[in-house]
């Protein structure tokens, strides 16, 4: 089994109907497990973690963690998945950390939330009305559309799909987590 970097190490969490839920902290899959609250697994194990000895036998507890577990008790039929939050953070990892104007790579803090069409013009804070632009280009854009300040979008904003927002919020996915996941995106996507 592979060793991995237990701070960097998130596991998938799903229902126990297989819905995508979130990334948990190998803590709180221990506590799942520990627990018995796991319905069932995928992939490999990812983390072995060694617990207390046991006062009679004298044996340490060992967990073998998988890198995607399903918990009892939270299957909730009919539901969809939710959307993702629009903070910077997310919206940035959506756009690459690049420039959606000029197509220059920037780091987090050099780079802006631009609306597509200006809060001052009836634009709304909406995933379909924001690009990641660094401050030069949010500058010259000013409150004016693309169109209007000559800078037309090198992408189409988007809102992105739960699935798509956690492939973009964990640089460390492991290999099993990530075919998996790739099952899961959206097979068709409408363009504007």
């Amino acid at each position: 089994m592979p060793v991995y970097d237990l701070h960097a190490t998130r596991v998938l969490s799903l229902d126990a109907g297989g819905r995508i839920l979130d990334w948990i902290s190998w803590q709180d899959a221990a506590c799942l497990y520990a627990r018995k609250a796991v319905a069932w697994t995928l992939g490999e194990p990812c983390l072995v973690v060694h617990g207390g000895h046991n006062r009679r036998t004298g044996q340490q507890s060992i967990l073998h963690l998988h890198s995607i577990i399903a918990a009892r008790g939270h299957a909730r039929n009919g539901l969809h998945n939710p959307s993702p939050a629009l903070t910077n953070v997310a919206l940035f990892a959506r756009d690459r950390y690049l420039c959606l104007y000029c197509g220059a790579h920037c780091s987090r803090g050099e780079l802006t939330r631009d609306h597509v069409v200006p809060l001052s013009r009836g634009g709304r804070d909406i995933w379909e009305n924001v690009v990641a632009s660094c401050i030069a280009c949010n500058v010259r854009k000013g409150a004016r559309t693309p169109a209007q300040a000559g800078m037309p979008l090198l992408a189409v904003p988007y809102r992105p799909s739960w699935v798509e927002h956690l492939i973009l919020s964990n640089r460390n996915i492991l290999a099993d987590q990530m075919q998996f996941l790739v099952s899961h995106l959206p097979k068709n996507r409408r363009t504007a």
